[in-house]
């Protein structure tokens, strides 16, 4: 969850048993290490850093990008001319930190890690859970040497996991159709995620051949994330059908609340969505401003179908709930 995963939450997880988890897209290498430094400082458990697998430079359309800012300035601010200059940060750099934080897991998404830096983790026994949206992607992890598989379901909030970003939104599968497929497919374990937010979840991804289940959105109502309180009060009252996977935040598929905006920029009148990350320079101001007004039809409000299941509770308390409740179910 890049943004909104502090070491505290991480370490209040682990310390209860569970496996904290940082999203590192948009931390510097050195953030990158002090995020380690500080979750080692209040937890011996387990964690996770993760990192995208970043697609191909994007093909620009300056008379779409024109059509995409005009737009946004019925929603907020005026877009400047060069806010799709966006530079992403240097994943190499960001692999090299990962390596000298040295965790015990280093996850990826949006593909699959280079050959080099695979062998790279395996000489340091760091393993590497690959997250996949599709029997295919699974496959592929697999061969290109994962350790674990991460199936995500199409309920998950955020961003889809799909490799090709052009299939991200033909190729959703539910997590009950996909998690099965994927355990029969794959010789590796497999951790289940997406619209799992309560013990039922877990014990049903369990059920279905998981090891292990991943959660996002069910987290994100917890004290430790300090999410913007419109946000928080969102998830809560926010049904399956509330959701909608669109690219008019960032130009890559993601699920969010189907706000205002949501709604406007998907329908037919409004402009195609810049490709990623062009579109999210372009919506920076419209994200700011709502976020500075607490408006939370102009927000990015990334949320999974399980949304109203978030319990706004300390995380470790969540974790022991979570678990008490699947293994109830499970006996």
């Amino acid at each position: 969850m890049a943004g909104a995963c502090p070491a505290p939450l991480s370490i209040a997880v682990a310390n209860a048993g569970g496996l904290g988890a940082c999203g590192a897209l948009l931390l510097q290498p050195q953030a990158i290490l002090r995020w380690a430094v500080e979750f080692r400082s209040g937890s011996n458990g387990g964690f996770q850093l993760n990192l995208w697998v970043p697609d191909p430079p994007p093909r620009r359309d300056p008379a779409r990008e024109s059509e995409v800012r005009a737009f946004l300035a019925q929603w907020g601010p005026a877009v400047p001319e060069d806010a799709g200059h966006v530079t992403p940060l240097d994943f190499a750099a960001q692999c090299e930190a990962l390596l000298e934080a040295g965790p015990p897991i280093v996850s990826s998404i949006m593909g699959l890690f280079p050959p080099d830096f695979v062998a790279r983790l395996k000489a340091r026994n760091i393993a590497w859970f690959a997250t996949v949206s599709t029997v295919a992607e699974a496959r592929a992890a697999e061969a290109a040497g994962a350790d674990v598989i991460v199936a995500q379901g199409m309920e998950a909030g955020g961003h889809r996991a799909a490799f090709d970003a052009a299939s991200a939104e033909r190729e959703m599968v539910g997590l009950f159709a996909l998690l099965p497929a994927i355990v029969d497919a794959v010789r590796v374990p497999v951790v289940a995620t997406g619209g799992i937010a309560d013990g039922r979840g877990v014990a049903a991804a369990l059920l279905l051949g998981a090891s292990a289940a991943q959660i996002g959105t069910g987290f994100l109502r917890c004290l430790e994330p300090h999410i913007h309180p419109a946000w928080a009060d969102a998830l809560g009252r926010t049904m399956p059908e509330g959701t909608r996977v669109s690219r008019v935040f960032s130009g890559r598929p993601g699920r969010s609340i189907a706000t205002a905006y949501v709604r406007a920029a998907t329908s037919d009148a409004a402009p195609a969505p810049a490709p990623y990350p062009v579109q999210r320079g372009l919506t920076a101001a419209l994200r700011d401003a709502g976020n500075k007004a607490g408006d939370i039809e102009r927000m990015q409000v990334w949320a999974g179908q399980s949304a109203a299941l978030a319990r706004a509770a300390p995380a470790g308390s969540v974790v022991q709930r979570l678990w008490a409740e699947a293994t109830a179910l499970l006996a």
